[in-house]
């Protein structure tokens, strides 16, 4: 029950966020949300004596108007996690997986998300500062630039969103 997460709507439906259910359940409780969907799991709270089913989805009552960054900030951590934690070459799942530039940074390759794969050491000292097709190797993955709602799908399936939140 600890780690169970609930998806977050705004009051137009469009997702917000993901938080633990203790979260949800006090925005519940405040009037602040309504639950969308539940789980059949039960909640009984000794202080206030309320029942009621853990919330999967809630949407909060009130619209709530921020500035959304269409654009995340680019890291070496969220490179490796968009790429699911796996070589952009080979597709082994490493632990010691380092960033490649597919254009060389030598050739006037830019470190962003769209230059930029997850490869495993040996893969990386294969390619040296050549482009891919000249090192005779394939991508498996084209890098791309995440959304927000990425952060989203990736905060619901629990990859390893603590690696970005430090």
């Amino acid at each position: 029950m600890e780690g169970t997460t609930v998806i977050v709507l705004n009051a137009d439906f469009s997702p917000l966020n993901v938080v633990k259910y203790r979260r949800a359940i006090n925005l519940v409780l405040n009037k602040k949300a309504v639950v969308v969907e539940a789980t059949k799991k039960m909640i009984v709270s000794a202080e206030r004596t309320v029942k009621m089913l853990v919330p999967k989805v809630i949407r909060l009552v009130e619209y709530v108007n921020f500035l959304r960054k269409t654009v995340p900030v680019y890291s070496k951590k969220l490179v490796v996690i968009r790429d699911k934690f796996r070589c952009a070459y080979c597709g082994t799942k490493d632990v010691t997986l380092t960033i490649d530039h597919v254009v060389p940074k030598s050739r006037g390759g830019k470190t962003n998300f769209q230059n930029c794969v997850a490869a495993c050491y040996e893969c990386n000292n294969k390619k040296r500062d050549r482009e891919p097709h000249e090192a005779g190797m394939k991508l498996l993955v084209k890098p791309y630039k995440p959304s927000v709602y990425d952060f989203i799908r990736w905060k619901m399936q629990n990859i390893a969103w603590s690696l970005t939140t430090e």
